[in-house]
């Protein structure tokens, strides 16, 4: 599970960490009664000390997200079944909200945005197709 935290954008760093759980399952490369990594391991990972991850998921827990098994580890609860559409274009929003507001400070157009959005998409296309042909 790879975790992206930016210790200067104003968001608790563990909030964000429940956000990157959140969306590592929303993309699927977490799943249902999947273990997570543990806290020491997350901690030295992303270098933040270990309480913050242990509240990252005590805030996980108590959404019902994951399930804390005693001298087990944390693991994704069985009771989720898929991240609904709403989530999803929540978490893609705010991404794209992210990007647009870089491309702004950086004084790019709409209109380059927009072309930058459509070159991304068909070369994400043609990588998909080679990976496709490769896995064949």
């Amino acid at each position: 599970m790879l975790l992206r935290i930016d210790s200067t954008n104003g968001v608790p760093l563990y909030l964000q960490i429940a956000k990157e759980v959140k969306h590592s399952l929303a993309i699927g490369s977490l799943k249902s009664g999947e273990q997570l990594p543990s806290v020491r391991e997350v901690a030295l990972q992303i270098t933040v000390n270990p309480n913050t991850v242990a509240k990252a998921y005590r805030e996980l827990e108590a959404q019902g997200i994951v399930e804390t098994k005693r001298g087990t580890g944390t693991f994704v609860s069985k009771k989720i079944v898929d991240v609904t559409h709403e989530e999803r274009q929540k978490i893609i929003s705010d991404l794209m909200d992210k990007a647009i507001d870089e491309a702004r400070h950086l004084q790019m157009s709409e209109e380059e945005m927009t072309n930058l959005l459509l070159e991304r998409v068909q070369a994400f296309k043609r990588k998909r197709k080679e990976q496709e042909a490769r896995d064949e």
